[in-house]
C-alpha cells in the first residue's frame, strides 16, 4: 500500500481570520480609481482568481475585475471535478495527468471544506457498455498508471468490483449484461464557491476585487498596456497598472484584439452540458460513467446530495458565448444514455435544472474538440499584456503561479509563488469529521464555508429567523443571503441563487419561487430602491424562463 505522511497546511493571516471579511462596493471602486497597481487581472473565473491570489500572496499590489459575476462563465458550469483526467492518459498526455493529480492533492489540503473525495465507477458489461470484459483488462492498466503517477495521494487505489459490489453502489443499473466493475477515486467541488473563496482569500491578503466591472478598453502608455478603462454600476473610471493579465476565457480574443490590432483569434470554444434529476430516480452513491448510444463519448452521472448530475464533455460551439444553455437535443441524449444504463424511465419532466458552458480550448479548427489537448497557454503580447488560455480547473493554482511569473518578467521583479501550501479562507483548521457529525444547519454551513461558517452562525444567533430556509427543498438559509450581500459582493438575485447558492441548478423552479424573498433581503442589505429590487427579481425570472424554453421547447439557444 502506498502511503504519504500527513502534513498540516501552512496557516496564514488570511486563512485564520477572527472577524468576517466584509466587502463594500463603493470603497472598492474608489480604491480601484485612486490607486496604481502592480498587476490588474481582467476576468474573474478560476484562472483569474488564482492569478490575483498568487500576486497578492507575493506582496504585489493586485486587482481583479470581472464584467459579470465571479465564476459566471465557464467556471460555474464545469463538470465540477477536481481530477487528473483518465482521458488524458488515453491521449498519451501523462505529464498533464501527473501534474493534475499533484494539484488535486494541493486543493484537498488547502480547501478541505470545498474539495471532497469521490468514487468513480465504470461498469463492465457484456455488451453496450463503455467497454466489455476483454477491454476491461486494458482499461485497468490505465487505472494502474493513474494510481502510480499520483492517484494514490487521495488515499485509495482503484478496485475491481464484483456484480453485487457494483449494484451496492448503483442498485438501479441494468444487471442483465453486467459482469462487474472498476472503481477509482477522484474529487469534486462546488466550482462557483471555490472561485469565490479564492478571490476572497486574495482580498484578505490585500487585493482589490470587483465584479460587475467591465473592461471597456485598455490604457496605453508608450505602446504598452498600462491599465484599463472600466465601467461599473453606471460609473466609468481608469485603473492604472504596471502589468495587465487577460484571463477572460472564451472572451480572450476580444480583449487581445484591444491590445493588438493584428491579433489573430486563438480560442476554439467547446460546449459541455449538464442536467440534474432527483436522486430517487437513479439512486447511485458515486459517479457512474455510462455510454451515450450512437456517440463516441461518455456521460457521467454523479450523486450530489439529493440530486444526480448528468453531464457530457465538449463539442464545437458557434453561438454567442453570453447565451449558452443545454438544448432539448442535448438533454434528450443525456436522458437516453441514462435510460439505457439504468432501470426506470427518466423523462424531461424529471429534469429540475441544467447548465451549458464553454471551455476555452486553444488550437486548430480541425478535429474533434474531445481529442484536443487541455494544456494551458501563457504568452506576453507585443504590448506587454499577459494572456492565459486553456488549462483546466484542477491545474488553476499552478496556472496562476505561471501567469504571475510572467507578470514578474514584465515588471522586472523577482519573487516566488506562495500558494502551494496556502490555505483558502475557511480551510485552515477545518475538521471534516467533526462538521459531518454536527448535522443540521451546522454541517450544511461547515461544508460551504469551512471554519468561516461561524460568521454566518453569528448572524443566526443575532436573528434566529435567519435560520429559515430560503429555497423550498434545499438547505440554504436566509442568513446566507445576508452574508452574500455583506461579505461576498452579491449584487443581484442571480448572483445569490445561481452561484452563492446553487439553487438554480439543483431546483430551478423552487429558486424562481424564492426570487422575491432573496430580492427583499438584498434590498435591505444593499439599500436598493424598490424599482431596483423589482428589476433584479424580474431579470432572474426571465433568465429562468429563457433557460427552460431552450431546454424543454427546443427554442434557439
Amino acid at each position: 500500500m502506498i502511503t504519504m505522511p500527513a502534513r498540516k497546511p501552512r496557516r496564514s493571516a488570511a486563512a485564520t481570520r477572527r472577524t468576517p471579511l466584509l466587502l463594500d462596493r463603493a470603497a472598492l471602486k474608489r480604491r480601484l480609481a485612486d490607486d496604481t497597481y502592480d498587476v490588474l487581472v481582467i476576468g474573474g473565473g478560476i484562472t483569474g482568481a488564482y492569478a490575483v491570489l498568487d500576486a497578492a500572496s507575493r506582496g504585489l499590489r493586485a486587482a481583479l475585475v470581472e464584467k459579470d459575476d465571479f465564476a459566471s462563465g465557464t467556471s460555474s458550469k464545469s463538470s465540477k471535478m477536481v481530477h487528473g483526467g483518465l482521458r488524458y492518459i488515453e491521449q498519451g498526455n501523462v505529464n498533464l495527468v501527473r501534474h493534475s493529480l499533484l494539484e488535486r492533492h494541493r486543493f484537498r489540503k488547502n480547501a478541505p471544506h470545498l474539495v471532497h473525495r469521490l468514487p468513480f465507477l465504470f461498469p463492465i458489461l457484456e455488451k453496450e457498455g463503455i467497454f466489455d470484459a476483454r477491454l476491461a483488462k486494458g482499461f485497468e492498466g490505465l487505472l494502474w498508471t493513474y494510481d502510480l503517477v499520483g492517484g494514490w495521494r487521495i488515499g485509495k487505489l482503484h478496485q475491481r468490483l464484483t456484480v453485487p459490489e457494483v449494484l451496492a453502489q448503483a442498485p438501479t443499473l441494468r444487471a442483465e449484461n453486467l459482469k462487474g466493475g472498476l472503481m477509482y477515486f477522484d474529487a469534486r467541488t462546488d466550482d462557483a464557491r471555490l472561485v469565490l473563496t479564492i478571490v476572497r482569500t486574495a482580498a484578505a491578503l490585500g487585493a482589490t476585487i470587483l465584479n460587475g466591472a467591465r473592461a471597456e478598453g485598455l490604457l496605453m502608455q508608450m505602446g504598452k498596456v498600462a491599465g484599463a478603462r472600466v465601467s461599473a454600476d453606471g460609473d466609468t473610471f481608469d485603473i492604472r497598472a504596471r502589468a495587465v493579465v487577460n484571463a477572460t476565457g472564451v472572451w480572450t480574443d476580444e480583449l487581445d484584439a484591444k491590445a493588438d490590432d493584428g491579433h489573430k483569434p486563438q480560442v476554439r470554444p467547446a460546449k459541455g452540458v449538464h442536467i440534474v434529476v432527483p436522486w430517487d430516480k437513479v439512486r447511485i452513491n458515486c459517479t457512474v460513467t455510462v455510454p451515450i448510444p450512437g456517440r463516441a463519448r461518455r456521460a457521467t452521472c454523479t450523486r450530489w446530495g439529493n440530486s444526480v448530475v448528468l453531464g457530457t464533455t465538449d463539442e464545437d460551439y458557434q453561438g454567442s458565448p453570453d447565451d449558452v444553455h443545454c438544448t432539448r437535443e442535448e438533454m434528450d441524449f443525456l436522458l437516453e444514455g441514462a435510460n439505457t444504463a439504468f432501470e426506470g424511465k427518466l423523462t424531461p419532466d424529471d429534469v429540475v435544472g441544467s447548465i451549458g458552458g464553454l471551455r476555452p480550448l486553444v488550437g486548430g479548427k480541425e478535429g474533434a474538440t474531445l481529442d484536443m489537448r487541455r494544456d494551458h497557454h501563457i504568452t506576453i503580447g507585443r504590448t506587454g499584456m499577459v494572456t492565459v488560455t486553456g488549462g483546466k480547473l484542477t491545474t488553476s493554482r499552478h496556472m496562476g503561479e505561471l501567469v504571475i511569473d510572467k507578470v514578474m518578467t514584465v515588471l522586472g521583479r523577482k519573487g516566488k509563488s506562495r500558494t502551494t501550501d496556502l490555505p483558502l479562507l475557511g480551510g485552515a483548521g477545518y475538521d471534516a469529521e467533526a462538521v459531518a457529525a454536527s448535522g443540521g444547519i451546522a454541517a450544511h454551513l461547515g461544508e460551504r464555508f469551512g471554519t468561516e461558517a461561524r460568521f454566518v452562525g453569528d448572524l443566526i444567533q443575532d436573528d434566529p429567523t435567519l435560520a429559515e430556509p430560503i429555497v423550498a427543498g434545499l438547505p440554504y438559509t436566509k442568513a446566507e443571503v445576508v452574508y452574500a450581500a455583506r461579505a461576498e459582493l452579491a449584487r443581484s438575485v442571480d448572483d445569490v441563487l445561481s452561484r452563492r447558492m446553487r439553487a438554480r441548478l439543483f431546483a430551478r423552479d423552487a429558486s424562481a419561487d424564492a426570487a422575491g424573498a432573496v430580492g427583499a433581503i438584498l434590498g435591505r442589505e444593499l439599500n436598493l430602491s424598490e424599482a431596483e429590487v423589482e428589476r433584479s427579481v424580474s431579470e432572474y425570472l426571465e433568465a429562468v424562463r429563457h433557460e427552460k424554453s431552450v431546454l424543454l421547447e427546443g427554442a434557439a439557444a
